[in-house]
């Protein structure tokens, strides 16, 4: 009995269009893992963690989709490179590395400038050491400074002044957003805009936004 001989079936075959349709596909759900999951979290530690676990579900679901669709690899790892290598960048190498500033701030030496309130930082999520203070320049501008400023590391910090203070156990409440925080280590100082009214708001907050964390705030007194 004579045997037919096999015939080979072809493996499937991506577009062009579908293979960067899969290569902005795995950018997204990344993405939108390192936001999801750090909001999932009440502290930046266990928001990379998470990540971390989500970035490792990515991997495991991707190897298995291109052992049956071997032409997507190319896409899809460049998709995984391109997000982990923004991902170390952007959150990984700021969490693990301090950046000091040595800026000099206005004092209430100076003729003609004011203190209006201050106080000093402390810790929410993280340690947090200095003393923040509002002043008032003779112009009628008014700043906001930080002297013998420590705090930890970390990804998208920013300087807000709050309604609440976070580190008593109250809620943020309203803020205003003055900035990136220039450094987590030194004397630095920011710009309040003319129109804020300073009597709303009781404390300056370092706020991680990228996983919604406070690190350190101080509660404003006069």
């Amino acid at each position: 009995m004579q045997l037919l001989p096999t015939k080979q079936v072809d493996a499937p075959t991506t577009s062009l269009l579908g293979k960067v349709g899969a290569f902005v596909a795995i950018l997204a759900v990344l993405t939108f893992g390192v936001f999801a999951m750090g909001r999932l979290a009440n502290n930046d530690q266990v928001a990379m963690l998470l990540t971390a676990l989500w970035f490792g579900a990515v991997l495991i679901g991707g190897y298995m989709l291109v052992r049956r669709r071997r032409d997507l690899w190319l896409p899809l790892g460049a998709g995984f490179g391109l997000a982990s290598i923004a991902v170390t960048l952007l959150v990984g190498l700021p969490t693990i590395l301090d950046r000091t500033v040595n800026e000099e701030v206005v004092t209430a030496d100076v003729v003609g400038v004011e203190e209006v309130v201050s106080g000093q930082f402390a810790p929410i999520a993280h340690p947090g050491a200095g003393t923040a203070t509002i002043l008032t320049n003779p112009d009628g501008t008014s700043v906001l400074t930080f002297t013998n400023f420590e705090t930890d590391p970390g990804p998208d910090l920013r300087v807000y002044l709050a309604a609440g203070d976070p580190a008593s156990g109250a809620e943020l409440g309203e803020y205003v957003d003055l900035g990136a925080l220039k450094g987590n280590v030194g004397d630095q100082q920011y710009a309040i805009p003319a129109d804020v009214d300073l009597s709303r708001f009781t404390a300056v907050v370092v706020w991680c936004r990228a996983f919604e964390v406070g690190f350190t705030s101080a509660a404003l007194s006069g």
